[in-house]
């Protein structure tokens, strides 16, 4: 596998950065926004911005981040969930145990015993894999209301 080569030859192996970097630089989150803002930004709000005499840094922080607002609160759920509910990847990469992550300690606690399994253990190990997951979507979930409701508005 050639990710995981290149994870050890890094020097990364048993770490938590190689499960961090790519979700968060990943093609479909870049290519989510770009279709986000080629169908949001108008083009002539950006030129206003400039013939006023703002810089692109200020162009982006004042006028375009509070456009992207609500795409970056779906990526940001999505990602989210899609890295913390993610078992190959660290199962491959991360060896020691207190590393390891809610994926792959639900999947020892599950153990190959079947009769001597905990499920008490079990169900609160999924109790703790879900709670962060919900909490993540009650905070972000504003953002997209806002942004729903704020391009329903046309006047």
């Amino acid at each position: 596998m050639g990710f995981l080569r290149l994870v050890t030859k890094m020097g990364m192996y048993d770490s938590l950065l190689p499960l961090i970097i790519p979700s968060i630089a990943s093609p479909s989150v870049f290519y989510f926004m770009y279709s986000y803002l080629q169908s949001s930004l108008p083009l002539s709000l950006v030129e206003a911005a400039r013939i006023d005499g703002s810089k692109e840094f200020r162009t982006f922080n004042q006028i375009v981040l509070p456009i992207m607002k609500p795409a970056i609160a779906v990526q940001a759920i999505f990602t989210f969930v899609g890295s913390w509910n993610n078992y190959f990847v660290p199962a491959l990469i991360i060896q020691t145990k207190d590393k390891m992550t809610v994926p792959i300690l639900i999947a020892l606690l599950r153990g190959a015993d079947y009769l001597n399994r905990d499920m008490g253990k079990i169900y609160m190990m999924i109790m703790v894999a879900i709670v962060p997951i919900i909490l993540v979507y009650l905070i972000l979930s504003k953002y997209i209301i806002a942004g729903v409701t704020l391009g329903g508005v046309k006047g």
